[in-house]
């Protein structure tokens, strides 16, 4: 099965995502909700600009299902670690895969590998127009994990095979 890898796709967001972490003030507005799941434990980096207000929310689950508030940074922190990482697939959206034919079967994701979804719109200053993707990525050590991940998923989940990718849900920046 042949899959579209986005570690260069991956790369310009977190470049954008750390510039927004870092420098929220360049953005006219923003909204963005990553929802990272990684060794059994959720965490969750959150944040909207509307109207010139802005409203944060950082939170980690652990496996045991304890949900508590975590530090913007430490939010960061997670995030940053996975978007290092070396290779990365993407999901489709399960609608569209039953209207296009693709097949809308899902299979559990598997946790041995860090999954993040993606939703991600902005507007800097001074730009017309605003930006947005939504995406849930798998991320990699390198290509050879992403090939084994590949191999072992088989005909249980789909994964995308060409980019940019748009459905109806998700989708690369529109």
């Amino acid at each position: 099965m042949a899959v579209a890898l986005y570690a260069d796709y991956i790369a310009d967001v977190r470049g954008l995502f750390t510039q927004l972490d870092r420098h929220p003030e360049l953005f006219q507005t923003f909204e963005v909700r990553l929802e990272l799941a990684a060794a059994g434990s959720v965490i969750v980096y959150e944040t909207k600009r509307r109207r010139g207000q802005t409203d944060s929310l950082y939170y980690g689950r652990s496996a045991d299902g304890l949900n508590q508030k975590v530090a913007q940074s430490s939010a960061f922190s997670a995030m940053d670690r996975f978007f290092a990482l070396g290779q990365f697939v993407a999901l489709t959206d399960p609608v569209d895969g039953a209207h296009s034919g693709k097949g809308a079967q899902t299979a559990a994701v598997n946790a041995r590998y860090p999954h993040c979804a993606v939703n991600f719109s902005y507007r800097k200053k001074g730009e017309p127009v605003a930006r947005a993707m939504l995406m849930v990525f798998v991320g990699f050590n390198d290509d050879a994990d992403a090939q084994e991940y590949v191999s072992e998923a088989g005909n249980g989940f789909v994964l995308e095979s060409e980019q940019p990718y748009r459905a109806a849900r998700l989708h690369e920046w529109k």
